[in-house]
């Protein structure tokens, strides 16, 4: 529905190249639930690179840094190298 609603009024070319699946929280079901919500709305849409929950990410913007000059060996901004490999290689 905000898709639609965002192709009415603000972009009719609107297309979803992907989704990013951010916040996950590997200790919650609720994370796993919300994945498998997802998938199920937007088949084949779903990048397999998962953004974490991640305190470093958190941080990040609060020195003004991008995460990849914070502290790019967490998990986070690993997340974020694969993620970004995943879309530039179209390896979905």
């Amino acid at each position: 529905n905000t898709i639609n609603l965002v192709r009415e009024n603000l972009n009719e070319k609107l297309i979803i190249a992907g989704v990013v699946m951010t916040m996950y929280d590997q200790r919650t079901k609720l994370s796993e639930q919300v994945i498998d919500e997802v998938r199920t709305h937007f088949p084949n849409k779903v990048y397999n690179t998962i953004i974490p929950r991640n305190i470093r990410l958190s941080e990040a913007p609060s020195y003004g840094k991008p995460i990849l000059e914070y502290d790019p060996a967490c998990k986070g901004a690993i997340a974020y190298k694969n993620l970004t490999k995943e879309v530039v290689g179209d390896g979905k």
